[in-house]
């Protein structure tokens, strides 16, 4: 059995109230020197605090929940990263569960988190709508979403999606490229399932095409792309592929390399996301940087001011856009 706090003080010849000011930079006074004893003889003799003895008195677990879609997304897993650390550095564990693209698994999934009493939870949501926000609601947890806005009235952390893709194809624009071809799958898959990300991000695209009458547009909105892509590659002009994401991105290269051509002298293509993996990835994608690691951190920040102020939560809170970065590469 584990040093207490009891034979702590009992060793320092303190009171418990010294113990626990010392070891939780409680409220109160207490001499520099004494503060250092009591660290140095918990460190020597292996003293380990009593988390749930102590989230009982706090009433808190020390836990937050995420959701998000899997962990073979590099983007997700850079999030997940990002998340742990900044949970970490405020003492908190993070339960990570996976909806795998499935409504109802989410659903479950945030019932059962709640169940544990997580004091907050992160989701990248697969479902949206008002009757969804109600079913938040009724957790009666803070919760934080991000990437897919849900519905107003649940607190939303993101970057402009709309605007980082029109500015993705303003820029492919400017290189003089007389046909754009715009690839999203899951535009398809729109009636399932929440794809605000996809949505904004295709939004985004047709304002930035709309302001000209010199470029030829093709859209490949489905699955089965990688079919389409050679058909839409335009031989008697300047072809570029915009994708919705990296992965997208790098399949059509992949595609093209057994071709014989070479992406950003036979073609131009552009990705989004700026996934970790294109750092090894020849020639490099230009793209664009969705913030990960800084909208995870915001996340977090704001999960916890939440959890720390219960009536905040209780507060509307405007969507907190992060801003997105241009990635210059050698495919555009």
């Amino acid at each position: 059995m584990g040093i207490t706090t009891k034979d702590l003080a009992q060793i320092c010849g303190v009171s418990r109230t010294t113990v626990h000011r010392a070891l939780h930079d409680g409220t109160g006074r207490i001499n520099p020197d004494t503060k250092e004893m009591i660290l140095r003889v918990a460190r020597e003799n292996g003293y380990r605090p009593d988390l749930l003895a102590r989230g009982l008195v706090k009433g808190q677990t020390f836990n937050i929940g995420v959701v998000v879609l899997d962990v073979k997304n590099r983007y997700f897993a850079q999030m997940l990263s990002a998340i742990g650390v900044e949970a970490n550095k405020r003492g908190y564990f993070v339960n990570i569960t996976l909806h795998g693209n499935d409504k109802e698994t989410e659903k479950n999934q945030l019932t059962r988190l709640v169940d544990y009493h997580v004091d907050g939870i992160i989701v990248s949501s697969v479902n949206e709508g008002g009757e969804y926000r109600k079913f938040l609601e009724s957790l009666d947890v803070p919760i934080v979403s991000v990437d897919n806005k849900i519905a107003d009235g649940i607190p939303f952390v993101g970057i402009d999606q709309r605007q980082a893709m029109r500015q993705a194809a303003e820029k492919v624009l400017e290189k003089g490229y007389t046909k754009l071809v715009y690839v999203c799958p899951p535009i398809d898959d729109q009636s399932e399932r929440n794809i605000y990300v996809h949505r904004e991000r295709l939004a985004g695209f047709q304002e930035a095409v709309e302001k000209t009458t010199d470029v030829e547009t093709v859209y490949l909105l489905d699955w089965d792309y990688l079919e389409q892509v050679k058909e839409a590659l335009h031989f008697s002009g300047r072809t570029a592929y915009i994708c919705a994401a990296d992965e997208f991105a790098l399949d059509i290269m992949k595609y093209l390399k057994k071709e014989g051509l070479k992406a950003g002298m036979d073609y131009g293509i552009m990705g989004f996301d700026n996934i970790d993996v294109l750092d090894y990835v020849v020639p490099r994608l230009t793209t664009i940087s969705n913030s990960v690691e800084e909208v995870a951190g915001a996340a977090v920040s704001l999960l916890f001011e939440l959890i720390n102020d219960k009536a905040a939560g209780r507060e509307t809170k405007p969507p907190l856009f992060i801003r997105h970065r241009f990635i210059e590469g050698e495919t555009i």
